[in-house]
Parts: structure tokens; sequence; C-alpha cells
């Protein structure tokens, strides 16, 4: 009899991480209590506290990069329409339609 594997959402993790933080409990508690293995609690720990720095990352720069490039993009593609349809009405023009 096979049983399937048990999946944690980001805030289950996270709830259960803090417990860890909070030192009230043993992980060795906590791992029976949510029926994890001990190891599992600690590389959730060890990532959190190693991606906790993340959080305080100002992202702002990498957005407005992001904006500018769209931006550029737009201005491109608008040149295009604007050449085609140049273009298309000289067609028009020297074919007689």
């Amino acid at each position: 009899m096979t049983t399937s594997r048990r999946k944690f959402t980001p805030e289950e993790k996270a709830r259960i991480v803090l417990e860890i933080l909070r030192e009230e409990k043993s992980v060795s508690q906590l791992a029976s209590e949510h029926g994890i293995h001990a190891s599992v609690l600690n590389r959730w720990k060890s990532e959190a506290v190693q991606n906790l720095s993340q959080l305080f990352v100002d992202d702002r720069k990498g957005i407005t990069k992001m904006k500018n490039e769209y931006e550029q993009k737009i201005d491109e593609l608008y040149a295009e329409v604007g050449k085609l349809t140049t273009q298309l009405s000289w067609l028009k023009k020297k074919s007689g339609l």
C-alpha cells in the first residue's frame, strides 16, 4: 500500500518555521506534532534563514529597468506599425486601389 506524499503550502511552511524560530518547542517535538521528519524541518529553517535577507532587498531598480524595456519595445512596435501603414498606403496608391 503506497501513501501519497504530503505537500505543504508556503504559508504552512512559514508558520512551522516560525514555531521553530520561537524555540518554545524542540524541532523533534514539532516534527512529531506535524508529522514531518526533523531533517525536513531543519532544511526549511536553514532555507528561511539563508533567504531572510532577500525580504529587505529593494527591487525597484529591477522593476524600473523592466518598465523602461517594456516602453522601449512599445515604441519600437508603434514605429513598425507606422512604417507598415505608410508602405501599405504607398502600395495601394501605386496599384490603383
